[in-house]
């Protein structure tokens, strides 16, 4: 069997490697030949921690060269060792293709065959996301790479995926802010651009679409901040965690930017990675925990939580829940009377034992159980005291009589922003699960 043919130089690399538009946006990036940073450090980090890589990289490819912007696991490369030639780096191949490149053992593929940057590493799996430019020209990768094979899970696949989206954004942040500081007269393009980041950015860290489990009726909804010009933290999500039992979670990063979005993806993906091992709450959320900590997450920076593992049972669902130092969730019975539903629980990130309990609940038909975030309690009018508050939102639940899940959402929602009278204070996640009546 002969082998598959090697790139003899440059030009033997795919056209695309030489695009001028893709070129110059490489150009335009300021990355190429520049120092390490944290925050591509940081991404990168996070990858190796959430893959369980040993190496994780974020490279760049010019015309010549593959370089190491970041190189997690690798010390402090001296400069020269920073550069791989582009015919002889894994990068070409996803600037080509502008799509993941997951390769379990690279002894086996032939597209990394003889590659230099793989040999001299002794690396047997990579997998690598695209990372673009704000034009969306490729500009190269973020990849992780280990010197054993391994089947990369698809959860790991996603979260990379999700990473390497965070450094295009913090890319376009870049270039957003180099074009305003050029171009002060047109600020209110920039503000729209901002919003788009951020928004894109935060977007990415919720389920784009909200699968509901059989025989249950759910709905969510995210209002950003203020102007949604800043990346907050809150987050949801609502998956099966196996055949049987379902997840859902809903969570509060304090703090803003990119460091609260690299919580709120660990927190999500580790959630999703941990919930089919197990069938309660405070393990998931212990395992959270853990890997807070593991990431050496600040004391001014922590993640409150709710997180419900929850069955069908028949007509309705059983479920243990537990609470993180959140607000307690709200379940609605069918005489229209409201419980609170809460366990012990510190908030994440902060103790080694966050002192972790589970609570049993039930959903019967036509009952609702609600999470949400603090912005819903804690929102207030302009130059007002006065907070929505718990009372009012119980009020407002038992109101909800005959509506479904979405309804129940769009009307708190409502509700809370028309108490406003403007944009709020702090970002508001909202998910309801119904059990619709019988027929």
């Amino acid at each position: 069997m002969s082998k598959p043919q090697r790139f003899k130089n440059l030009g033997d690399l795919p056209p695309e490697v030489f695009d001028p538009a893709r070129l110059a946006a490489v150009a335009a990036s300021g990355l190429m030949d520049s120092a390490p940073e944290e925050v591509f450090d940081d991404l990168a980090g996070l990858a190796a921690s959430m893959t369980g890589a040993p190496f994780a990289f974020v490279t760049v490819l010019d015309a010549r060269s593959s370089f190491w912007k970041s190189a997690v696991g690798m010390g402090k490369p001296p400069d020269e060792k920073r550069y791989t030639p582009a015919e002889e780096s894994p990068c070409h191949l996803i600037v080509a293709g502008d799509a993941p490149l997951i390769v379990d053992d690279a002894a086996n593929d032939p597209r990394l065959d003889g590659l230099a940057a793989i040999g001299e590493l002794g690396v047997r799996a990579w997998a690598g996301h695209p990372v673009h430019g704000p034009g969306g020209e490729v500009l190269g990768a973020l990849c992780v790479a280990d010197t054993v094979p391994r089947a990369w899970s698809a959860g790991q696949v996603r979260a990379l995926g999700v990473l390497a989206r965070a450094v295009s954004s913090e890319i376009a942040l870049r270039d957003a802010v180099g074009r305003m500081r050029r171009q002060m007269a047109d600020l209110r393009a920039f503000t729209e651009m901002s919003t788009a980041l951020a928004r894109t950015l935060q977007e990415s860290l919720l389920p784009p679409v909200l699968t509901s489990p059989p025989g249950v009726d759910a709905a969510a909804r995210y209002v950003p901040a203020g102007d949604g010009t800043t990346v907050l933290g809150d987050f949801y999500d609502l998956f099966p965690a196996s055949a049987s039992r379902w997840c859902a979670i809903l969570g509060d990063v304090s703090g803003h930017g990119v460091e609260a979005a690299k919580v709120t993806a660990l927190a999500r993906y580790t959630v999703r990675a941990d919930a089919p091992r197990h069938i309660s709450a405070t393990k998931v959320l212990d395992q959270l925990n853990t890997a807070l900590l593991a990431q050496h997450v600040s004391a001014h920076q922590f993640l409150t939580a709710i997180c419900a593992i929850f069955r069908i049972d028949g007509a309705g669902v059983t479920g243990v829940l537990c609470t993180a130092g959140h607000p307690s969730a709200l379940l609605r019975r069918t005489d229209g009377s409201v419980e609170e539903v809460r366990s012990a629980g510190a908030i994440l990130g902060v103790f080694p034992d966050a002192g972790l309990k589970n609570v049993r609940f039930t959903l019967e038909p036509g009952e609702v159980l609600l999470l949400y975030t603090d912005g819903v309690t804690e929102a207030r009018p302009p130059a007002s005291p006065g907070l929505f508050g718990d009372q009012r939102l119980h009020d407002l639940l038992a109101s909800c009589a005959d509506l479904d899940a979405q309804a129940v959402v769009d009307r708190v929602t409502r509700t809370v922003l028309d108490f406003c009278r403007e944009a709020p204070g702090d970002d508001i996640a909202i998910l309801a699960l119904r059990i619709p009546p019988a027929p």
